[in-house]
């Protein structure tokens, strides 16, 4: 599952023009469901939404309060394009995405678990597959970093990360033999032992 994650002053969904969901301070969660996805996996992503620590104490240190801790609200939002694939041409592929019917399950399961771990009455909803106008006012950090100014907090996160197979960059000779022309960079320890005639 895939969710991005957007501090926010306020946000809203409307529908046909009319007002579905709308919230004050707090995060907008836009999720997507992965073909691959079970129960667990929407879980688990309800309880990282919230335990995100997006707000400074107190005492102005950044990154030390979650939505829970300020007492913000919570916007869901389905979006299944967050898994488009743009590997091959110009044309988004969403073959990564649930198909609709085990898509509105577990969407369903990660915003009951939201509203469950937090509270319902400050855990809104937009409308599953339906033309949304999602509206929102995003709320930047405050401060002299510089690496954070003025602009607004976005995090995306994943249950399942792309997987490392191989980090070192070399050659995995475990499943494809070496081919003349193959090189292998790095280095290499080797324990020599002296014949006991020289240790005399």
């Amino acid at each position: 599952m895939k969710t991005v994650v957007q501090r926010v002053k306020s946000a809203s969904v409307t529908v046909d023009g009319q007002l579905i969901s709308q919230i004050a301070k707090g995060i907008l969660v836009f999720a997507a469901v992965d073909k691959n996805d079970t129960p667990k996996e929407a879980e688990s992503m309800a309880s990282k939404v919230l335990k995100m620590k997006l707000w400074e104490d107190e005492q102005g240190v950044k990154w030390k309060k979650n939505v829970q801790e300020i007492e913000g609200e919570v916007l869901c939002v389905s979006q299944f394009t967050l898994l488009a694939s743009t590997k091959k041409g110009n044309k988004p592929d969403f073959h990564k995405s649930a198909p609709a019917v085990k898509g509105k399950e577990l969407y369903d399961t990660f915003f009951a678990k939201v509203r469950l771990l937090y509270s319902e009455e400050r855990v809104k909803d937009g409308v599953f597959q339906a033309m949304m106008d999602v509206g929102l006012v995003n709320d930047g950090p405050v401060g002299v970093d510089y690496r954070c100014m003025d602009e607004a907090v976005t995090i995306e996160i994943e249950t399942n990360p792309p997987e490392m197979k191989n980090p070192t960059g070399f050659t995995d000779f475990t499943s494809d033999k070496p081919e003349f022309g193959d090189t292998f960079k790095g280095h290499v320890h080797k324990t020599f032992e002296l014949p006991a005639s020289l240790l005399e």
